[in-house]
């Protein structure tokens, strides 16, 4: 009997090869084609979580600081307080409290004056807002309760009255209150025969106290008065910036006027007489080296320099 069914060829058995062993036989070859390596699980990098390195902050950055707004660099106010509030990058005078500066300027400090005066609502002046609340509000701001400072105290052991106005309170508008505080002062001045200093920053009368501020450009002129027929020194010291009745009156009436540099110091606002005169009024126009050019004030003085040069000056007048 015949079997018709053709015979199967018998494959011969292959070995079942494993990836990580043929891997491995084929790491071992030296192969001239440069195949990528086959890589287990084993074998794989592990993905890691990137370090963000951060920069180590500087002082500037971790202090409180302020803009110099002539630079424009950023100082400390740590280091701004030491220097006087004098940029340290470009020189630039950095407005300044009037307490600030009185504390800079003088020694020693005995007795603050003119404390019992307060401000009250003679007109009941309406502009944006009522008069005492713009007051109210102003002596929160800036924690005092008028636009004057006034000072009894020691220069290089010399006893003097120094007065300093706020250009924050209200622009260090004069109106009644600056006019008594500073009326004070120029009677204890002439009472005990020391010299008076005033620090003017100011945009001139007050408006909401209308013509009651322009009274005290007549007050203060004839306190200044008795003091120079008494022969009682008294120095001003323009700073940035003196505008209005003040410069009408007080800042301009003293025995010597000193000025800090560039500080812009007027009657009338430049834009205001660009458009009288219709021209273009150019740099250095109102500030204080042009002054100094054009006999207005005596000397312009450097912050630092400022204590020296006025004691120096007392001594000579005394």
């Amino acid at each position: 009997m015949t079997n018709n069914s053709k015979p199967t060829k018998t494959q011969p058995n292959k070995k079942a090869v494993d990836p990580a062993m043929d891997c491995g036989s084929q790491s071992d070859k030296k192969t001239a084609t440069t195949e990528p390596k086959c890589e287990t699980w084993l074998s794989r990098p592990v993905p890691r979580v990137k370090r963000h390195t951060l920069p180590q902050l500087t002082a500037v950055e971790t202090e409180p600081s302020t803009q110099c707004p002539q630079c424009h660099s950023m100082t400390t106010n740590t280091a701004l307080i030491f220097n006087s509030y004098v940029c340290p990058h470009c020189d630039h005078h950095l407005a300044m409290t009037a307490r600030e500066r009185l504390a800079d300027f003088l020694d020693q400090i005995e007795q603050e004056l003119g404390q019992q005066f307060h401000t009250g609502d003679p007109l009941s002046f309406v502009d944006s807002k009522p008069y005492p609340q713009r007051m109210q509000q102003m002596q929160q701001k800036t924690g005092e309760s008028e636009a004057l400072i006034v000072f009894k105290g020691k220069l290089r052991e010399m006893d003097v009255v120094a007065c300093a106005f706020d250009f924050r309170f209200m622009g260090g508008s004069m109106g009644s209150v600056v006019g008594d505080r500073f009326v004070e002062a120029a009677e204890v001045a002439l009472e005990r025969k020391i010299p008076l200093i005033c620090f003017a920053a100011s945009g001139g009368a007050r408006m909401q106290e209308g013509v009651l501020s322009l009274m005290q450009m007549a007050r203060t002129a004839a306190a200044i008065e008795r003091l120079r027929l008494s022969g009682v020194p008294y120095i001003v010291v323009l700073t940035n910036p003196v505008y209005g009745g003040v410069t009408a009156s007080l800042a301009m009436l003293g025995d010597i006027h000193l000025a800090e540099p560039k500080a812009m110091i007027g009657f009338a606002g430049k834009r205001v007489i660009e458009q009288t005169v219709r021209q273009t009024l150019e740099e250095p126009f109102q500030r204080a080296e042009y002054l100094l050019e054009h006999g207005m004030i005596d000397q312009v003085v450097h912050r630092h320099q400022l204590n020296d040069t006025v004691h120096r000056l007392l001594a000579k007048l005394m």
